[in-house]
């Protein structure tokens, strides 16, 4: 990569994390142990898609140090890693399907665009929710009900906020992708 397209590349992380953290503020937070509807995925996978591996992840780990900093809801260190710096740094394993994305919006192939898009965004979804099951399931299994099993617990908790964070979010990016399928196709 030569210099001026790192610069580029670090100052897309940056803005993109900074979006990310500015989405989170217009969340919809009714979970008394943190989570949230939000679209705060929605830069981390844009950056997967536009740069691969390194965008997605750098920017995914940015994001979650980012939330450290503006109020986590933390009660055990290994909780505060997985819930944060590992949640959403997994978000950026989108980048799977960057390079097939890339590769249909510039053959303008909307449906499978919209399919790479789709799978990429879930497995990045995935990535983020494996790792708030296992901080549910350890730190948060106190929480179930009487006779509740610990991993129902951590499913329903966990799904109840990611599943509408991932259909919101891969609205957004499709109807984004679309109108402007630049935005996956980074300017090396």
């Amino acid at each position: 990569m030569q210099s001026r397209s790192k610069v580029l590349f670090l100052v897309e992380v940056a803005i993109f994390a900074a979006l990310a953290v500015v989405l989170d503020l217009f969340s919809f937070k009714a979970w008394a142990q943190g989570g949230s509807i939000s679209l705060q995925m929605v830069p981390i996978f844009l950056m997967a898609f536009r740069w691969g591996w390194k965008g997605g992840l750098l920017t995914g780990l940015v994001v979650g140090l980012l939330q450290l900093v503006t109020g986590p809801y933390i009660i055990h260190v290994v909780q505060g890693f997985l819930d944060y710096p590992a949640a959403f740094t997994l978000v950026g394993l989108a980048a799977v399907t960057s390079g097939l994305a890339q590769k249909a919006a510039k053959q303008n192939n909307r449906f499978k665009l919209a399919l790479l898009l789709i799978v990429g965004t879930l497995i990045g979804s995935l990535g983020r929710f494996a790792a708030h099951f296992v901080g549910g399931m350890v730190f948060f299994g106190s929480a179930a009900a009487p006779g509740q099993s610990v991993w129902i617990y951590s499913l329903i908790y966990n799904g109840s906020y990611l599943l509408p964070s991932f259909i919101a979010s891969i609205a957004v990016i499709i109807i984004l992708v679309f109108a402007q399928p630049k935005l996956i196709l980074p300017k090396h």
